[in-house]
């Protein structure tokens, strides 16, 4: 399944609830791709992925130094069926957005350690890829 449209079918909303690991890609300064794995979450209702991490990071330095309309690319797998949401991002440190992306982070994962600096990276997504079927499709 492709689509350019955020709104996801019932099972595909599910797969992005069910606690798996995520790999993130952001564009280097100098154009190359940059994966690592992440824990995300996805809003299915806003069409908004969000992923916490250090200020620091390069996922993040990489989001801030593509300015607005960074493309990035979250995606996740298991086995046969695997999910990548595309879109444009933006990094977010104000308080209120971070302890919303905790809190998402905390219902599909766990309670993610104290970090003093943490941000968020919010990605509206604008298309969707995937294999993602019903159980005994």
């Amino acid at each position: 399944m492709t689509t350019d449209e955020p709104q996801l079918p019932s099972e595909e909303a599910e797969f992005w609830q069910e606690r798996r690991i995520c790999f993130l890609t952001t564009l280097r300064p100098d154009g190359t791709p940059h994966l690592v794995p992440v824990g995300a979450t996805f809003d299915a209702e806003t069409g908004v992925a969000r992923v916490i991490s250090s200020a620091g990071s390069r996922k993040v330095r990489n989001v801030r130094a593509a300015g607005p309309g960074a493309r990035v690319a979250v995606g996740q797998v298991d086995g046969r069926r695997w999910s990548t949401l595309e879109g444009t991002a933006l990094v977010k440190d104000d308080p209120a957005s971070v302890a919303d992306a905790e809190r998402r982070y905390t219902e599909r994962y766990k309670p993610p350690r104290p970090n003093p600096e943490r941000v968020v990276i919010e990605i509206t997504v604008t298309r969707v890829m995937g294999t993602v079927r019903p159980p005994g499709w």
